[in-house]
């Protein structure tokens, strides 16, 4: 009997079975250093104590998508490690700050599967949450996956699609932000004046700058996540794939997004839900991203005066700028270049 892990294949997926993912990970300040170094993110809050501190936080919290991506990490062996691509997101919720010395822990439930016309493949959808040391949910979201079969003639479950939310609701955000003082919110130090008032519903944005991601930028993020999915790390298995190439992990293309939009949303310092997305087309080294977000709705949040929430479709495009906002065809098609479309809820100040 082999004591190796080949991870799991469509036909292991039963509804409702618990996945308790490996490897606890305590974040330290050399992981927010490592972040930093590799998509540059500049927003306030995440960057300085003291600035975190004189508006009401002990410190500066970790970047939220350093925490989804070490909760996701996790995820990967049992759920992702034989998947062809990762499909999209939703209801996802940020419920709790994480600092650097809390310690976390995931864990997943199936809550769909969908075998594909083709047999060879199906659809595997599960709730990931992540926890701190002390059992606080700090992260839940749902995504679905595209996973190989290890037999194409296997049975397939009876098929379960989960009814997912179009949005969520913006009285359930907002828990991983602490009561602010906004008197003390220094717009000079974020970088902008602009506040959650200043913005429009329809309004959209060319967050302007571009970065080039190199093949090791790339794998050392992943490797960070302690990510361990084939597809991003094995040149010798990718070279005989549909791309012929090792493809980057979909977080770092949201990280890089995310890191861009500081540019035109300079003090939108919190992503508070995951509403939806999907990655649209693959990213590889050597490609340059550029993003731009529009403005979808505005919510009050209830019982704050302190902070509202934006709703914002942020979409990557790679190797040409933003300037035209390419979005779709009128076929209804992604345009040429689109990699992401990311719907989620932000926060700034009022």
């Amino acid at each position: 009997m082999t004591k190796t892990n080949p991870g799991n294949f469509f036909e292991d997926y039963r509804v409702g079975q618990i996945l308790n993912h490996a490897t606890p990970r305590t974040l330290n300040e050399g992981d927010v250093g490592i972040y930093q170094s590799l998509y540059g993110p500049r927003f306030a809050v995440q960057s300085s104590d003291e600035f975190a501190r004189a508006i009401g936080y002990p410190r500066s919290p970790v970047d939220d998508l350093l925490l989804f991506h070490v909760v996701f990490g996790k995820t990967v062996p049992d759920i992702s490690l034989n998947a062809i691509a990762n499909l999209g997101y939703a209801d996802g919720r940020f419920l709790k700050p994480a600092y650097p010395g809390d310690t976390l822990t995931t864990v997943s439930e199936v809550i769909g599967l969908k075998e594909n016309s083709n047999r060879e493949t199906g659809t595997v959808y599960v709730r990931s949450t992540g926890r701190n040391q002390r059992g606080e949910v700090v992260l839940e979201y749902i995504r679905w996956v595209m996973v190989r079969k290890r037999d194409k003639n296997a049975p397939a479950p009876e098929a379960v699609v989960p009814k997912l939310p179009d949005r969520v609701d913006p009285k359930d955000i907002g828990g991983a932000v602490p009561p602010l003082d906004t008197k003390a919110y220094n717009f000079d130090l974020a970088g902008a004046p602009y506040r959650w008032g200043d913005y429009e519903v329809g309004e959209r944005i060319d967050h302007v700058d571009g970065m080039t991601l190199e093949e090791a930028e790339h794998q050392i993020a992943t490797r960070l996540y302690q990510n361990t999915a084939k597809v991003h790390f094995n040149q010798h298995t990718e070279s005989k794939g549909r791309f012929g190439k090792r493809i980057v992990y979909g977080g770092v293309t949201i990280s890089l997004a995310r890191a861009l939009s500081f540019n035109g949303m300079n003090n939108a310092f919190h992503i508070a839900a995951i509403n939806g997305g999907r990655h649209v087309a693959p990213l590889f080294a050597g490609d340059t991203v550029y993003s731009w977000s529009e403005v979808l709705e505005k919510a009050e949040l209830p019982g704050r005066t302190d902070v509202g929430a934006l709703r914002t479709r942020l979409i990557a495009v790679k190797n040409q700028d933003a300037s035209s906002f390419p979005f779709k065809k009128e076929s209804g098609e992604y345009a040429d270049g689109v990699i992401l479309d990311l719907d989620i809820w932000v926060l700034l100040p009022r």
